[in-house]
């Protein structure tokens, strides 16, 4: 035998050495044990606590000088409706303003809560419905037919901030030429009402309370604002209203909201699969005659539950292990899909 088959034959020889021992190492059972131990890092590491500062103490000069001052009484002719969530906000006529013909200078107040406090996210949520429903006090129509008070209801949620882009058609190629940029949008807009909210209230009362979607909240950037004419910006946030609209994202009821006695009321609100997660805030307000009466706030929250907040709550507070246990995981498989098909084809 030659110095050319010798290192022919070891080389062949360490080849299939080689090769039987990675396919030795690279079998289903350590395969599991090692997904499994990297889990069971990822777990310890997820459940460590974090450590947090304890606050420095404050010296008694500096307590002292952010001490509050005592405010001073001072005399007031009327009390100040509180306007706190969960609490009633009433406007009480003045002693100098003559009531108005066809109505009565009774303080007619609304209190209302939601079906529900908290509504779960998983991953196989699909949507629900909410039920919002309230009672007027010393309500003074005789029948829910009688049409004296109109309620409006309005579901939002929180502010995020959102770009608009307009496309044109450059050398005909659709592209991105202009873009605004909105500070706070609301998430979720839905509103629902015993009549068009047009035919409720004013256009001056509608924009002071925040009502429809010609006034919902939208804070376009200081420089943006700059840049752009009202008109443009017009256009822009009736875009965003549009494809809010498409997406379900902002709904309107114009006869949603219905009487079921003299006093009682309620409506249902819908909530989309794409809603996002978050607090939503429900307020309800009680007019007549175009005027407002009173209004009351609720809280409903949108949480996560189950695997995806596991899964979510791991992306955002370990990142790093995150990205390591996903790479992990996809080279993992590879080399399991690889080692299966393998023996596969080895077995024809």
């Amino acid at each position: 035998m030659g110095l050319r088959e010798l290192n022919e034959s070891v080389r062949v020889w360490w080849t299939e050495v080689r090769a039987s021992e990675v396919g030795r190492i690279f079998t289903v059972r350590n395969i599991a044990l090692a997904v499994a131990a990297v889990l069971i890092v990822l777990a310890i590491a997820f459940s460590w606590p974090k450590s947090e500062k304890a606050p420095q103490p404050k010296s008694p000069s500096e307590s002292a000088a952010k001490a509050p001052a005592k405010p001073q009484p001072a005399p007031e002719t009327q009390p100040k409706a509180k306007s706190e969530p969960g609490t009633i906000t009433t406007t009480p006529p003045l002693a100098t303003a003559p009531a108005r013909r066809g109505t009565s200078v009774g303080r007619e107040t609304v209190e209302a809560d939601v079906s529900t406090r908290s509504v779960s996210i998983t991953s196989n949520f699909s949507g629900t419905e909410i039920v919002v429903f309230g009672a007027v006090d010393d309500s003074h129509q005789e029948t829910a037919e009688a049409g004296i008070y109109d309620v409006v209801v309005v579901v939002e949620g929180t502010q995020v901030p959102l770009v608009a882009r307009r496309k044109s058609n450059v050398a005909g190629i659709w592209i991105n030429t202009e873009s605004v940029k909105f500070e706070r949008v609301p998430s979720y807009y839905a509103i629902a009402s015993t009549r068009p909210i047009e035919e409720i209230a004013d256009e001056r009362v509608l924009r002071t309370q925040q009502i429809g979607f010609t006034h919902v909240p939208m804070m376009p950037d200081p420089t943006t604002k700059s840049q752009l004419k009202e008109k443009e910006l017009e256009q822009f946030r009736d875009a965003v209203i549009r494809l809010k609209k498409d997406d379900g994202l902002f709904i309107k009821k114009p006869y949603g909201v219905a009487f079921i006695g003299k006093a009682l009321f309620r409506t249902s609100i819908d909530l989309p699969a794409n809603v996002p997660v978050g607090p939503l805030t429900t307020k309800v307000y009680l007019f007549r005659d175009g005027s407002l009466l009173a209004d009351y706030e609720a809280h409903v929250t949108l949480q996560r539950e189950g695997m995806e907040a596991f899964l979510h709550s791991f992306a955002f507070d370990r990142p790093f292990l995150y990205g390591l246990f996903a790479v992990f995981l996809a080279v993992t498989a590879g080399l399991a899909a690889s080692a299966f098909f393998r023996r596969r084809g080895g077995a024809h």
